[in-house]
């Protein structure tokens, strides 16, 4: 059984939530909040250096969907990889944690209100939220 839900949730979640939920946005969480964001989500596992909680305006930390330690040194490292870090992370993210956390995230979509994965990364177009929402709307 447990089997089966993360292959759903992989897979773009349980039947109705990826056609039922609104388009994920992907913003830096060192810029400025704005209403449009609607549900803000942290996806980082560390807290952003030098950001109050009242400043982040974070909503939701959900570490769990976050690379492994290992993983985003091994990136920081390797930043030309990053089709294998897409690849790597997404294998991560069926671990029973990882697959509580999407079934979190899947659920906030489902809302059909706005939802903004928050990373830290000073790179914008090849960060674990940018793969994550690649993953959850099935890009």
């Amino acid at each position: 059984m447990q089997i089966k839900i993360q292959r759903a949730l992989i897979a773009g979640g349980p039947r109705g939530f990826r056609s039922a939920g609104m388009a994920l946005a992907v913003k830096r969480v060192y810029e400025k909040p704005a209403r449009r964001d609607g549900t803000r989500v942290l996806v980082d596992r560390l807290w952003p250096r030098g950001l109050t909680k009242e400043a982040a305006s974070v909503d939701l930390w959900l570490r769990e969907l976050a690379p492994s330690n290992e993983l985003r040194k091994w990136y920081h490292e390797n930043r030309e990889a990053w089709t294998f870090f897409r690849r790597r992370y997404f294998r991560e993210l069926k671990k029973p944690e990882a697959t509580r956390a999407l079934q979190q995230l899947y659920e906030l979509r489902s809302r059909n209100q706005p939802v903004t994965l928050l990373f830290a990364s000073t790179d914008q177009e090849h960060n674990n939220a940018v793969a994550l929402k690649e993953m959850v709307e099935g890009a």
